[in-house]
């Protein structure tokens, strides 16, 4: 089963692919935000089917366990990505953009770098939460 990452952000939509037999997570360029959740959902509905993915493994930034005004908007997103005919799950992204940002920096990785790759980076993170759940939703 092959699965793709999604670190949903205002400006930029981080992407990542993952293998399931081999939980070996690939980041890829991010995908340009437009403000408009329908078109995004089919940016990424699309991205999905040039990767052959599967599943698409969307991010939700919870506070405490509770969901956020932003964890709503990564439903409607991921609801309107599953109406495109792809299959949807949801796993905490608590965190994954600092921890990405924290093993880029100990890479030594300048700033202008780590911003470029950031987004990424998190989508292999929420992917590798997702895999680490045994494919359990949040």
């Amino acid at each position: 089963m092959r699965l793709l990452g999604v670190d949903f952000g205002g400006a930029k939509i981080g992407i990542a692919v993952v293998d399931a037999s081999s939980k070996v997570s690939s980041p890829r360029p991010p995908l340009a935000a437009t403000g408009k959740l329908a078109t995004d959902a089919a940016a990424i509905a699309k991205k999905a089917k040039e990767e052959e993915s599967d599943v698409v493994v969307i991010g939700l930034p919870l506070d405490a366990g509770g969901e956020t005004k932003m964890s709503r908007i990564c439903r409607q997103l991921g609801s309107l990505v599953q109406e495109c005919g792809v299959t949807v799950r949801y796993v905490d992204e608590s965190l994954t953009s600092h921890a990405a940002e924290t093993d880029m920096l100990a890479a030594g990785l300048k700033g202008s770098q780590r911003r470029k790759l950031v987004d990424g980076e998190a989508a292999c993170r929420i992917l590798d939460r997702y895999l680490e759940a045994d494919g359990r939703p949040a």
